[in-house]
């Protein structure tokens, strides 16, 4: 019997889709069956495909609301005829229409990706913890992608004792590995100047609006600076109306590699994460990195690697930025640094492993008869 991995995810760009192509890859290459249900718009599906996956259409929105029970229907039938061994959400959306098609039935994990109540405020807040907290017992893991996210969620009730999971995000540091940054340029068609990029969901959550804030200081700091947005997202308006002297709204990439290579500094300004991938990615593409100060950031970006700044911080945001444009040679000897760490703490084969570890405690003795303890090794 092969164990049947099936991941659910509604985002299909950006960071959740990138780590659940990290997941398919390392699970196809571990000898599992792995499905994707996803939407079909985005590079999710095709990067899935190619990595080996099946990918199965789900027509999901973002957002709740009353297409909530038609997607519940729908992802219950696929679900049904898949017949998986597990089945893995990602994401607030597949968490709520997965658990509630599943209430537990089939060997469930939840990954939040950060807490969607972290995101709203009011009402919509309590009812969203309180969704999370009755929620909880239909998955019988939660992975947190660090012990900060756990803690977040444990000091507002959600009561994870026994269920939580902690397994850090991981990059392919073989995709994501240094480049040749003039090259890059070139492809990109972005000058030879001083060049921070910011890559991910243009949204309040990414934080873009507080590194434009900060981005006329850079630019009195070190006059040629430039900013490149890299997303797609529902600020993208607001955002470009916002931009000023130096900065590209560069629109979505599937395959963001280029644009760290081009970088000189990688910015992650977000008010909140569960643990960023974008910073894993670019160290590995030895780049530096100025993060705010949101869980998971003193992890993945370490003294001699790049800076941690406050959440919501212009002022300190800026200097960290034009500090790394105005000695650039010195923000590559943090990329090197940069590289280093990620490779020996983030690295794909050990975060694979981390889940795959998940797995075999939640499925036990069928894991042990399907893989043989080779998936694991």
């Amino acid at each position: 019997m092969t164990v049947h991995v099936v991941h659910v995810a509604q985002p299909t760009s950006e960071g959740v889709a990138r780590c659940v192509v990290g997941l398919v890859r390392h699970q196809v290459g571990a000898g599992l069956q792995v499905s994707v249900v996803c939407p079909d718009d985005g590079w999710l599906a095709a990067e899935v495909t190619a990595a080996g996956g099946r990918h199965l259409s789900w027509a999901a929105q973002r957002s709740p609301g009353p297409v909530v029970a038609r997607e519940t229907s729908v992802l219950r039938r696929l679900l049904r005829d898949l017949d998986p061994s597990l089945v893995h959400l990602h994401s607030a959306k597949a968490g709520l229409a997965g658990r509630l098609a599943l209430r537990g039935r089939v060997p469930t994990i939840y990954q939040p990706h950060a807490w969607s109540f972290l995101a709203v405020q009011g009402v919509l807040r309590r009812a969203t913890l309180a969704w999370e907290v009755f929620a909880v017992r239909w998955a019988q893991r939660i992975v947190c992608v660090s012990e900060a996210e756990c803690r977040d969620a444990v000091a507002l009730g959600v009561p994870l004792e026994g269920r939580a999971r902690v397994v850090p995000n991981g990059v392919d540091t073989d995709r994501y590995a240094p480049r040749e940054r003039v090259g890059a340029r070139a492809r990109l068609g972005v000058a030879d100047a001083p060049l921070a990029v910011c890559v991910g969901r243009l949204s309040e959550q990414k934080g873009q609006d507080v590194l434009l804030a900060a981005w006329p200081a850079v630019r009195r700091s070190v006059p040629d600076a430039r900013l490149a947005l890299v997303g797609e997202g529902p600020w993208r308006e607001r955002l470009s109306a916002a931009a000023g002297e130096g900065v590209l709204v560069a629109g979505n990439s599937s395959d963001p590699r280029d644009w760290y290579a081009a970088a000189d500094v990688i910015v992650v300004p977000s008010r909140w994460e569960g643990m960023a991938l974008v910073p894993l990615e670019a160290g590995a593409s030895g780049r530096s990195v100025v993060i705010s100060d949101v869980a998971g950031a003193r992890e993945a970006v370490v003294p001699g690697t790049g800076a941690v700044v406050p959440v919501e911080d212009p002022a300190a945001l800026a200097e960290a930025v034009a500090a790394r444009l105005r000695d650039r040679v010195g923000a590559d000897r943090e990329g090197v640094a940069g590289r280093d760490h990620v490779t020996g703490a983030f690295g794909l084969d050990v975060s694979g492993a981390r889940m795959l570890d998940v797995y075999a405690d939640l499925l036990g003795d069928p894991w042990a008869d399907a893989t043989g303890g080779a998936a694991r090794g």
